[in-house]
């Protein structure tokens, strides 16, 4: 089994999208967990509706990168908008791989058009993620 690391600064939308998708279409092969150096200490609510409305029921919690030293991973992918937020950086085991995501916690408007940015981030983490995970399988 693969092991997959989603590293972000809040760890609470876009690496636990990662993480529930992941586990969720890719779980035969990969297993992956989440973190960020400055966990926000909740996943946000609106990513937990998003993934529900794609099937996927995730009981995921904020974590800190730290939490994770000393485990082997295949592939640590961080997630974050390297122009908009500082990145961790993994010093442990594992190819790493920057994959920049906007943050849709940062999302403005009326309630539908930040659930639509949202469903948007999600879309794209589900086939970006994916195809690079299989691509590394």
């Amino acid at each position: 089994m693969n092991k997959v690391l989603f590293l972000c600064t809040g760890n609470s939308c876009r690496s636990q999208l990662a993480e529930a998708i992941v586990n969720a279409r890719l779980g035969d092969t990969w297993n992956a967990v989440s973190a960020g150096t400055k966990p926000a200490g909740y996943v946000h609510p609106r990513a937990l509706e998003v993934l529900e409305e794609i099937g996927i029921r995730h009981d995921g919690r904020s974590k800190l990168a730290d939490e994770f030293k000393g485990i082997d991973f295949d592939l640590v992918v961080t997630v974050c908008d390297s122009a908009a937020e500082e990145c961790p950086i993994w010093l442990g085991k594992g190819k790493r791989v920057h994959h920049s995501f906007p943050d849709p916690a940062h999302a403005e408007g009326t309630d539908e058009e930040i659930m639509n940015v949202f469903r948007s981030v999600r879309d794209d983490i589900e086939k970006e993620m994916i195809e690079l995970l299989n691509a590394h399988s």
